[in-house]
């Protein structure tokens, strides 16, 4: 009889796979399941509107003629008027209130599906409205009686790759928007993220000031951004499946593409290179910072401030200590030395000491500008001379005592100490290897005919602390290491 049992029909054993030889086939299922269900989260089809009414709502935002053109001029004041007062809130809400969007997204779309007609409008509308902003901003710069540049107005002059990339997604996200049957507030945070109002604005500033590299600056921050949105609307309008104009044709539409295409590039080269400059001079201000917070370490003297910047390609560093002044030239040629060390390759150091006093007054002349501030400014720079002169005199003294004080002791030590034969005293600035430190001393080099017990040198080390007038002397027995040729003798007593 066949003893062969008959499983069951619902126990089948897992059929093995050409790739892994006995394991389960259901693996790329699950993974196609899982992968499908990641693609769900992204699928924006049924989000979308139609492209006809999508198309109808960005060509009603291009036109630029009545109330839109009024309402940008408003716009133009308030931010005008939030730059002056350097005030984020106004400028923010004159953001919000701008049609500017209109045309730029008119213009992407124009590419997008080849209709050469919405593009020349859109372009032209934007052009008009763009020329009507500067010349609102230009005006009113003109009146205002406060003419200073604020960090906000600085800011829109120096556009960078962060810009291009802002302007890049700002413009995903209004396109998306645009086309989407939800569409939130989306609308307004792309008009604060890509801020097209206050280039335009500072640009006026620039003319109306006759400060062109505000205009050129902020001009091109308004390029960049006019572009990449409408680069991105392109991108978008492509992703989302718009038909193009059947009539086109295909040759003019190849050349618009190529011409966009070298737009894009051309325009974001530039903010490639002021993108290098700024990360270049950001390292070097960090660089500058960590070399002030870890040298400039002494226990009575502080940095009262310093700053770190480029002037003509040349980098600069200025230090301004209060407290104790120490010995200039020791000090400027050890932080020299440590430049290297601290990644501040060819940069130049300036060290500025004085007391309380001529600090403040360094720091008011820093502050100041002013005609009105002129004597203040003579007066801090004559003191931080003075303090230069100090400085050098009493190297000097220091450097003449201790060539002098040998021969001043010399008939004292014959009779209190014998045992010295020769002296020398030096007042060094030892760096610490370890932290880099830098600390002052005084230091007696002698040498001895005989020994002197422990006593007779406790006795010897004090009478030279208050004959020199120094605390904390160090004396060094030189022993035999150094010697003195008679041809090298000098009798100092006979030189006087």
């Amino acid at each position: 009889m066949d003893q062969t049992q008959i499983k069951p029909t619902g126990d089948k054993e897992p059929q093995p796979t050409p790739d892994h030889p006995g394991q389960p086939a259901d693996w790329k299922a699950s993974a196609a399941v899982i992968w499908n269900s990641i693609k769900s989260y992204f699928n924006i089809n049924s989000c979308l509107i139609p492209q006809n009414e999508a198309e109808s709502a960005i060509r009603e935002g291009v036109n630029f003629r009545g109330t839109n053109m009024l309402i940008l001029i408003f716009a133009i004041f308030i931010a005008s008027l939030g730059l002056n007062t350097n005030s984020t809130a106004v400028i923010i809400g004159a953001m919000l209130i701008s049609p500017l969007m209109g045309p730029i997204i008119g213009m992407g779309l124009g590419v997008g599906i080849n209709d050469f007609e919405l593009i020349k409008r859109s372009g032209r509308n934007l052009l008009m409205a763009a020329s009507f902003s500067m010349i609102a901003s230009t005006l009113y710069f003109l009146i205002s009686p406060v003419n200073e540049g604020h960090s906000e107005l600085l800011a829109r002059t120096s556009p960078t790759i962060y810009d291009v990339l802002i302007a890049f997604f700002g413009g995903a996200a209004g396109i998306v928007a645009v086309g989407s049957r939800s569409k939130g507030n989306v609308l307004p945070g792309v008009a604060i993220a890509t801020a097209l109002m206050p280039p335009l604005c500072t640009a006026g500033y620039g003319l109306a000031t006759w400060q062109l590299h505000y205009f050129i600056g902020a001009t091109y921050l308004f390029i960049i951004n006019s572009i990449y949105i409408g680069a991105a609307t392109v991108v978008g309008v492509k992703l989302m499946g718009y038909r193009h104009k059947a009539f086109i044709i295909p040759e003019r539409a190849r050349k618009v593409k190529r011409m966009v295409m070298i737009l894009v590039i051309v325009t974001a080269i530039p903010s490639v290179f002021l993108t290098y400059s700024m990360i270049r001079e950001n390292s070097f201000a960090m660089h500058a910072s960590q070399f002030v917070e870890e040298e400039f370490q002494f226990p009575a003297t502080k940095v009262l401030s310093y700053s770190a910047k480029t002037v003509k390609g040349k980098r600069e560093i200025t230090v301004t200590l209060i407290g104790k002044i120490l010995p200039q030239d020791s000090l400027q040629l050890a932080m020299n030395g440590k430049l290297a060390k601290a990644g501040l390759e060819g940069a130049s150091l300036t060290i500025i000491q004085g007391d309380a006093t001529d600090a403040r007054a360094l720091k008011n002349e820093m502050a100041s500008s002013s005609i009105k501030d002129i004597y203040q400014v003579a007066q801090a720079t004559i003191n931080r001379q003075n303090n230069t002169i100090d400085s050098l005199r009493y190297i000097l003294r220091e450097k003449d005592l201790a060539d002098t004080i040998g021969a001043a002791i010399r008939p004292e030590l014959e009779v209190l100490f014998p045992q010295v034969a020769n002296i020398a005293v030096t007042s060094p600035i030892f760096n610490s290897v370890k932290s880099g430190s830098l600390d002052s001393t005084h230091v007696v080099l002698v040498k001895y005919t005989n020994p002197m017990g422990h006593a007779t040198e406790q006795k010897f080390v004090k009478y030279l602390e208050a004959r020199l007038g120094y605390r904390n002397i160090e004396v060094v027995n030189v022993g035999n290491d150094i010697s003195f040729p008679s041809k090298n003798k000098t009798n100092i007593s006979e030189k006087k």
